[in-house]
Protein backbone atom coordinates (compact mmCIF):
# COMPACT_ATOMS: atom_id res chain seq x y z
CA UNK A 1 0.00 0.00 0.00
CA UNK A 2 1.32 3.54 -1.18
CA UNK A 3 2.13 5.40 2.47
CA UNK A 4 -0.53 7.61 3.49
CA UNK A 5 -0.84 11.27 2.31
CA UNK A 6 -0.32 12.85 5.40
CA UNK A 7 3.53 11.19 5.44
CA UNK A 8 4.27 12.76 1.48
CA UNK A 9 7.84 13.89 1.24
CA UNK A 10 8.77 16.38 -1.15
CA UNK A 11 10.11 13.22 -3.02
CA UNK A 12 6.93 11.09 -2.77
CA UNK A 13 4.77 14.12 -3.96
CA UNK A 14 6.60 14.01 -7.58
CA UNK A 15 8.59 17.49 -7.31
CA UNK A 16 6.37 20.20 -9.27
CA UNK A 17 4.92 17.34 -11.66
CA UNK A 18 3.97 19.07 -14.11
CA UNK A 19 6.05 19.04 -17.46
CA UNK A 20 4.54 17.31 -20.44
CA UNK A 21 7.71 14.73 -20.65
CA UNK A 22 6.84 13.29 -17.07
CA UNK A 23 6.51 9.68 -16.84
CA UNK A 24 4.16 9.18 -13.90
CA UNK A 25 1.27 11.62 -13.03
CA UNK A 26 1.50 13.83 -10.37
CA UNK A 27 0.44 12.75 -6.91
CA UNK A 28 -3.10 13.00 -5.74
CA UNK A 29 -4.60 12.37 -2.31
CA UNK A 30 -8.06 12.77 -1.09
CA UNK A 31 -9.57 14.03 2.43
CA UNK A 32 -13.16 13.52 3.47
CA UNK A 33 -15.19 13.84 6.24
CA UNK A 34 -18.63 12.67 6.80
CA UNK A 35 -21.23 12.39 9.12
CA UNK A 36 -22.22 9.77 11.75
CA UNK A 37 -25.82 9.04 11.88
CA UNK A 38 -27.72 6.76 14.43
CA UNK A 39 -28.72 3.45 12.16
CA UNK A 40 -32.11 4.06 13.64
CA UNK A 41 -33.31 7.32 14.64
CA UNK A 42 -30.71 8.59 11.28
CA UNK A 43 -30.02 11.87 13.20
CA UNK A 44 -26.27 12.89 13.78
CA UNK A 45 -24.87 11.08 16.81
CA UNK A 46 -21.59 11.97 18.71
CA UNK A 47 -19.44 8.86 18.70
CA UNK A 48 -16.57 9.76 16.55
CA UNK A 49 -13.68 8.69 18.98
CA UNK A 50 -15.02 4.95 18.98
CA UNK A 51 -16.18 4.85 15.25
CA UNK A 52 -12.35 6.56 14.47
CA UNK A 53 -10.53 3.85 16.88
CA UNK A 54 -12.59 1.14 15.21
CA UNK A 55 -11.97 2.08 11.81
CA UNK A 56 -7.95 2.46 12.43
CA UNK A 57 -8.32 -1.44 13.14
CA UNK A 58 -9.65 -2.00 9.87
CA UNK A 59 -7.78 1.00 7.86
CA UNK A 60 -4.44 1.20 9.24
CA UNK A 61 -3.75 4.64 12.05
CA UNK A 62 -3.15 7.31 9.75
CA UNK A 63 -6.15 6.84 7.35
CA UNK A 64 -8.79 7.74 9.68
CA UNK A 65 -8.64 10.62 12.08
CA UNK A 66 -11.46 12.56 14.04
CA UNK A 67 -12.49 16.07 13.44
CA UNK A 68 -13.65 19.25 14.73
CA UNK A 69 -17.19 17.70 15.93
CA UNK A 70 -17.67 14.24 17.73
CA UNK A 71 -20.43 13.70 15.25
CA UNK A 72 -17.95 13.37 12.19
CA UNK A 73 -15.40 11.25 11.14
CA UNK A 74 -12.36 11.98 8.61
CA UNK A 75 -10.66 9.78 6.16
CA UNK A 76 -7.03 10.72 4.70
CA UNK A 77 -6.01 8.83 1.43
CA UNK A 78 -2.65 7.36 0.37
CA UNK A 79 -0.73 9.10 -2.25
CA UNK A 80 -1.82 8.16 -5.48
CA UNK A 81 -1.05 8.39 -8.83
CA UNK A 82 -3.69 6.81 -11.39
CA UNK A 83 -7.52 7.12 -11.77
CA UNK A 84 -7.89 3.00 -10.65
CA UNK A 85 -5.75 3.80 -7.72
CA UNK A 86 -7.29 6.57 -6.50
CA UNK A 87 -10.59 5.33 -6.82
CA UNK A 88 -9.76 2.09 -5.02
CA UNK A 89 -8.36 3.94 -2.55
CA UNK A 90 -11.30 5.94 -1.79
CA UNK A 91 -13.49 3.28 -1.98
CA UNK A 92 -11.60 1.33 0.66
CA UNK A 93 -11.59 3.82 3.10
CA UNK A 94 -15.43 4.08 2.53
CA UNK A 95 -16.27 0.84 2.95
CA UNK A 96 -13.46 0.54 6.29
CA UNK A 97 -14.61 3.39 8.09
CA UNK A 98 -18.84 2.24 7.19
CA UNK A 99 -17.54 -1.05 8.91
CA UNK A 100 -16.47 0.39 11.63
CA UNK A 101 -19.56 3.03 11.99
CA UNK A 102 -21.71 -0.07 12.01
CA UNK A 103 -19.48 -1.77 15.03
CA UNK A 104 -21.41 1.53 16.79
CA UNK A 105 -24.60 1.22 15.79
CA UNK A 106 -24.02 4.40 13.04
CA UNK A 107 -23.98 5.56 9.07
CA UNK A 108 -21.11 6.76 7.54
CA UNK A 109 -23.15 9.60 5.44
CA UNK A 110 -21.08 11.37 3.06
CA UNK A 111 -23.31 14.96 2.99
CA UNK A 112 -21.81 18.40 3.33
CA UNK A 113 -24.33 18.50 6.39
CA UNK A 114 -26.13 16.53 9.33
CA UNK A 115 -29.54 15.99 7.11
CA UNK A 116 -31.58 15.01 10.67
CA UNK A 117 -31.39 17.16 13.56
CA UNK A 118 -29.09 16.53 16.44
CA UNK A 119 -29.36 16.59 20.12
CA UNK A 120 -28.29 19.96 20.52
CA UNK A 121 -25.09 21.96 19.21
CA UNK A 122 -22.38 18.58 18.39
CA UNK A 123 -19.95 18.86 21.30
CA UNK A 124 -16.55 19.46 20.18
CA UNK A 125 -13.67 17.03 20.19
CA UNK A 126 -12.19 17.11 23.86
CA UNK A 127 -8.12 18.22 22.60
CA UNK A 128 -6.70 21.16 23.66
CA UNK A 129 -6.25 22.72 19.99
CA UNK A 130 -10.12 22.53 19.68
CA UNK A 131 -10.79 23.79 23.36
CA UNK A 132 -8.61 26.68 22.30
CA UNK A 133 -10.68 27.31 19.61
CA UNK A 134 -14.14 27.03 21.59
CA UNK A 135 -12.20 29.59 23.70
CA UNK A 136 -11.50 32.14 20.84
CA UNK A 137 -14.40 31.21 18.35
CA UNK A 138 -17.28 31.04 20.68
CA UNK A 139 -20.35 29.24 19.14
CA UNK A 140 -18.99 29.47 15.76
CA UNK A 141 -16.82 26.54 16.97
CA UNK A 142 -19.96 24.71 18.41
CA UNK A 143 -21.96 24.65 15.21
CA UNK A 144 -19.24 23.67 12.98
CA UNK A 145 -20.35 19.98 12.21
CA UNK A 146 -19.59 20.10 8.34
CA UNK A 147 -18.19 18.07 5.73
CA UNK A 148 -15.84 18.69 3.41
CA UNK A 149 -13.57 17.11 0.65
CA UNK A 150 -10.22 18.22 0.24
CA UNK A 151 -8.00 17.31 -2.97
CA UNK A 152 -4.58 17.51 -2.20
CA UNK A 153 -1.95 17.82 -5.54
CA UNK A 154 1.73 17.61 -5.53
CA UNK A 155 3.60 20.89 -6.25
CA UNK A 156 6.78 20.90 -4.23
CA UNK A 157 8.36 24.21 -5.33
CA UNK A 158 6.33 26.44 -2.88
CA UNK A 159 6.91 29.71 -5.48
CA UNK A 160 5.16 27.96 -8.08
CA UNK A 161 2.32 26.57 -6.12
CA UNK A 162 1.34 30.28 -4.79
CA UNK A 163 1.28 31.67 -8.46
CA UNK A 164 -0.44 28.43 -9.15
CA UNK A 165 -3.31 29.46 -6.70
CA UNK A 166 -3.29 32.87 -7.75
CA UNK A 167 -5.10 31.47 -11.59
CA UNK A 168 -7.01 28.63 -8.94
CA UNK A 169 -8.94 30.54 -7.04
CA UNK A 170 -11.12 32.41 -10.02
CA UNK A 171 -12.09 29.00 -10.66
CA UNK A 172 -13.63 27.88 -7.06
CA UNK A 173 -16.94 29.23 -7.25
CA UNK A 174 -17.70 27.02 -10.76
CA UNK A 175 -16.09 23.69 -8.87
CA UNK A 176 -18.63 24.44 -5.75
CA UNK A 177 -21.77 24.58 -8.23
CA UNK A 178 -20.35 21.24 -9.46
CA UNK A 179 -20.00 19.80 -6.06
CA UNK A 180 -22.96 20.84 -3.92
CA UNK A 181 -24.59 18.03 -2.13
CA UNK A 182 -25.56 19.81 1.39
CA UNK A 183 -29.36 20.84 0.88
CA UNK A 184 -30.70 19.77 3.61
CA UNK A 185 -29.54 20.95 7.31
CA UNK A 186 -30.99 19.84 10.82
CA UNK A 187 -33.98 18.20 9.23
CA UNK A 188 -34.53 21.64 6.97
CA UNK A 189 -34.68 22.47 3.08
CA UNK A 190 -32.05 25.60 3.79
CA UNK A 191 -32.98 26.22 -0.39
CA UNK A 192 -29.27 26.25 -0.56
CA UNK A 193 -27.42 23.69 -2.93
CA UNK A 194 -24.63 23.62 -0.15
CA UNK A 195 -25.52 24.85 3.25
CA UNK A 196 -22.07 23.39 4.32
CA UNK A 197 -20.31 26.71 2.65
CA UNK A 198 -22.51 28.92 4.13
CA UNK A 199 -21.57 27.40 8.31
CA UNK A 200 -18.26 27.23 6.70
CA UNK A 201 -17.92 31.10 5.99
CA UNK A 202 -18.60 31.99 9.42
CA UNK A 203 -14.62 31.58 9.99
CA UNK A 204 -12.68 34.99 9.96
CA UNK A 205 -9.32 33.13 8.27
CA UNK A 206 -12.43 31.37 5.77
CA UNK A 207 -13.01 32.04 2.03
CA UNK A 208 -11.46 32.75 -1.04
CA UNK A 209 -7.68 33.11 -1.21
CA UNK A 210 -6.37 36.64 -1.82
CA UNK A 211 -4.18 37.03 -4.97
CA UNK A 212 -1.04 37.06 -4.03
CA UNK A 213 2.27 38.22 -5.28
CA UNK A 214 4.46 35.63 -4.72
CA UNK A 215 5.15 32.72 -1.70
CA UNK A 216 6.99 35.80 0.52
CA UNK A 217 3.72 37.74 0.29
CA UNK A 218 1.63 34.64 1.26
CA UNK A 219 3.69 33.71 4.42
CA UNK A 220 3.25 37.51 5.37
CA UNK A 221 -0.52 37.47 5.12
CA UNK A 222 -0.90 33.88 7.05
CA UNK A 223 1.28 35.10 9.86
CA UNK A 224 -0.68 38.61 10.20
CA UNK A 225 -3.61 36.44 10.31
CA UNK A 226 -2.38 34.25 13.30
CA UNK A 227 -1.11 37.35 15.15
CA UNK A 228 -4.05 39.13 15.23
CA UNK A 229 -6.02 35.67 16.49
CA UNK A 230 -7.87 35.77 12.84
CA UNK A 231 -6.73 31.94 12.75
CA UNK A 232 -4.67 29.88 15.94
CA UNK A 233 -1.81 29.11 13.54
CA UNK A 234 -1.30 28.74 9.49
CA UNK A 235 -3.46 25.29 9.36
CA UNK A 236 -6.71 27.44 10.14
CA UNK A 237 -6.35 29.67 7.05
CA UNK A 238 -8.92 28.09 5.86
CA UNK A 239 -9.11 29.09 2.58
CA UNK A 240 -10.67 27.76 -0.72
CA UNK A 241 -7.46 27.02 -2.31
CA UNK A 242 -4.01 27.30 -0.56
CA UNK A 243 -0.57 25.65 -0.41
CA UNK A 244 -0.69 23.48 1.98
CA UNK A 245 0.66 24.15 5.28
CA UNK A 246 2.24 21.16 5.71
CA UNK A 247 2.71 19.47 2.65
CA UNK A 248 4.68 19.78 -0.55
CA UNK A 249 0.95 20.59 -2.04
CA UNK A 250 -1.64 22.72 -3.42
CA UNK A 251 -5.10 21.84 -1.31
CA UNK A 252 -8.33 22.09 -3.09
CA UNK A 253 -10.79 22.32 -0.51
CA UNK A 254 -14.01 23.86 -1.78
CA UNK A 255 -16.18 20.91 -2.31
CA UNK A 256 -18.82 19.13 -0.58
CA UNK A 257 -18.17 15.84 0.82
CA UNK A 258 -19.48 14.04 -2.59
CA UNK A 259 -22.00 10.94 -2.75
CA UNK A 260 -19.65 8.10 -4.06
CA UNK A 261 -16.15 7.19 -4.46
CA UNK A 262 -16.42 7.36 -8.60
CA UNK A 263 -17.88 11.05 -8.29
CA UNK A 264 -15.23 11.70 -5.76
CA UNK A 265 -12.16 10.37 -7.89
CA UNK A 266 -13.97 12.14 -11.42
CA UNK A 267 -13.93 15.81 -9.30
CA UNK A 268 -9.68 14.99 -7.64
CA UNK A 269 -8.74 14.26 -11.33
CA UNK A 270 -10.40 17.49 -12.61
CA UNK A 271 -8.65 18.95 -9.79
CA UNK A 272 -5.38 17.71 -10.56
CA UNK A 273 -5.67 18.78 -14.20
CA UNK A 274 -6.64 22.27 -13.40
CA UNK A 275 -3.40 22.64 -11.17
CA UNK A 276 -1.13 20.97 -14.03
CA UNK A 277 -2.52 24.05 -16.14
CA UNK A 278 -2.32 26.47 -13.55
CA UNK A 279 1.34 25.66 -12.83
CA UNK A 280 2.35 25.36 -16.04
CA UNK A 281 0.99 29.09 -17.14
CA UNK A 282 2.41 30.11 -13.95
CA UNK A 283 5.57 29.03 -14.70
CA UNK A 284 5.54 30.19 -18.28
CA UNK A 285 4.91 33.83 -16.68
CA UNK A 286 1.23 34.31 -17.80
CA UNK A 287 -0.04 36.74 -14.92
CA UNK A 288 -3.52 35.46 -13.14
CA UNK A 289 -6.13 38.17 -13.57
CA UNK A 290 -6.37 40.03 -10.02
CA UNK A 291 -10.39 39.24 -9.33
CA UNK A 292 -11.81 41.28 -6.49
CA UNK A 293 -12.09 39.33 -3.31
CA UNK A 294 -15.82 40.43 -3.34
CA UNK A 295 -16.76 39.02 -6.11
CA UNK A 296 -14.87 35.81 -5.72
CA UNK A 297 -16.87 35.82 -2.58
CA UNK A 298 -20.12 36.58 -4.43
CA UNK A 299 -19.64 34.08 -6.97
CA UNK A 300 -19.05 31.33 -4.26
CA UNK A 301 -22.26 32.50 -2.15
CA UNK A 302 -24.42 32.37 -5.40
CA UNK A 303 -22.96 28.68 -6.44
CA UNK A 304 -23.37 27.49 -2.94
CA UNK A 305 -27.14 28.90 -3.25
CA UNK A 306 -27.70 27.72 -6.52
CA UNK A 307 -25.75 24.50 -7.59
CA UNK A 308 -24.66 24.35 -11.00
CA UNK A 309 -28.56 26.00 -12.05
CA UNK A 310 -28.16 29.36 -13.57
CA UNK A 311 -25.62 31.60 -14.53
CA UNK A 312 -22.26 32.22 -12.43
CA UNK A 313 -19.64 35.18 -13.28
CA UNK A 314 -16.86 34.39 -14.84
CA UNK A 315 -14.43 34.55 -12.31
CA UNK A 316 -11.89 33.32 -14.31
CA UNK A 317 -11.22 36.73 -16.43
CA UNK A 318 -11.12 39.71 -15.21
CA UNK A 319 -13.93 40.76 -16.64
CA UNK A 320 -16.10 38.71 -14.57
CA UNK A 321 -18.83 38.65 -17.47
CA UNK A 322 -22.29 36.42 -16.02
CA UNK A 323 -21.78 32.82 -17.81
CA UNK A 324 -24.05 29.84 -17.71
CA UNK A 325 -22.60 26.92 -15.58
CA UNK A 326 -22.22 24.70 -19.20
CA UNK A 327 -20.54 27.70 -20.98
CA UNK A 328 -18.22 27.88 -17.80
CA UNK A 329 -17.38 23.56 -17.65
CA UNK A 330 -16.60 24.77 -21.57
CA UNK A 331 -14.25 26.89 -20.71
CA UNK A 332 -12.90 24.83 -17.53
CA UNK A 333 -12.60 22.08 -20.06
CA UNK A 334 -10.59 23.80 -21.99
CA UNK A 335 -8.07 24.18 -19.62
CA UNK A 336 -7.94 20.58 -17.70
CA UNK A 337 -8.70 18.14 -20.83
CA UNK A 338 -5.14 18.31 -22.02
CA UNK A 339 -3.59 17.27 -18.73
CA UNK A 340 -6.70 14.36 -18.44
CA UNK A 341 -6.16 13.15 -21.95
CA UNK A 342 -2.13 12.66 -20.70
CA UNK A 343 -3.01 10.02 -18.26
CA UNK A 344 -6.67 8.82 -19.48
CA UNK A 345 -8.56 10.99 -17.57
CA UNK A 346 -10.99 12.62 -20.18
CA UNK A 347 -13.52 10.12 -20.44
CA UNK A 348 -14.08 9.35 -16.79
CA UNK A 349 -14.37 13.21 -15.81
CA UNK A 350 -16.25 14.35 -19.29
CA UNK A 351 -18.74 11.74 -18.05
CA UNK A 352 -19.02 12.87 -15.07
CA UNK A 353 -19.85 16.48 -15.74
CA UNK A 354 -22.39 15.72 -18.63
CA UNK A 355 -23.70 13.80 -15.69
CA UNK A 356 -23.84 16.77 -13.18
CA UNK A 357 -25.65 19.30 -16.23
CA UNK A 358 -28.32 16.22 -17.28
CA UNK A 359 -29.29 15.70 -13.15
CA UNK A 360 -27.77 17.74 -11.27
CA UNK A 361 -25.56 17.46 -7.85
CA UNK A 362 -25.57 15.74 -4.77
CA UNK A 363 -28.21 18.34 -3.80
CA UNK A 364 -30.19 17.44 -6.52
CA UNK A 365 -30.26 14.04 -6.11
CA UNK A 366 -31.16 14.50 -2.28
CA UNK A 367 -34.09 16.62 -3.23
CA UNK A 368 -35.23 14.08 -5.30
CA UNK A 369 -35.17 11.30 -2.69
CA UNK A 370 -36.71 13.13 -0.56
CA UNK A 371 -39.93 14.12 -2.60
CA UNK A 372 -39.96 10.36 -3.74
CA UNK A 373 -40.54 9.53 -0.17
CA UNK A 374 -43.22 12.37 0.80
CA UNK A 375 -40.31 14.70 2.39
CA UNK A 376 -38.93 11.72 5.09
CA UNK A 377 -35.49 12.74 5.06
CA UNK A 378 -34.68 8.94 6.52
CA UNK A 379 -34.92 8.15 3.03
CA UNK A 380 -32.27 10.33 2.01
CA UNK A 381 -29.89 9.16 5.13
CA UNK A 382 -30.43 5.78 3.50
CA UNK A 383 -29.64 6.91 0.10
CA UNK A 384 -26.48 8.70 0.61
CA UNK A 385 -25.21 6.18 3.73
CA UNK A 386 -22.25 3.86 2.58
CA UNK A 387 -23.04 0.41 1.80
CA UNK A 388 -21.04 -2.35 3.54
CA UNK A 389 -18.58 -4.67 2.27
Amino acid sequence: MPEPFDAVTPAAAGGSGFSPEAAAPPTVGVEEEFVLADRHSRSAVYRSLSVVCAARAHLGGPHAVPELSQSQVETVSAVCRTAAELEAEIARLRTGAAAAAAEHDCLLVPSGMAVLGRSGPPPVLDQARYRALVGRFGPVVEDQGVNACHVHVGVADREEAVQAVNHLRGWMPLLLALTANSPYGDGTDTGYASWRTMVWSRWPSAGPPPYLRGAAHHAWIVDRLVAIGAALDPAMVYWHVRPSPHLPTIEVRIADVLPDAGTTTAYALLVRALVGHAVEVARAGERAPEVPDPLLRAACWQAARHGPTGTLPGTHTRDCVPMTVGRLIEELWKRAEPYLGRHGDDQRVGGWLSDVQRTGTGAARQRRIAERHEGDLRAVVDDLAVELP
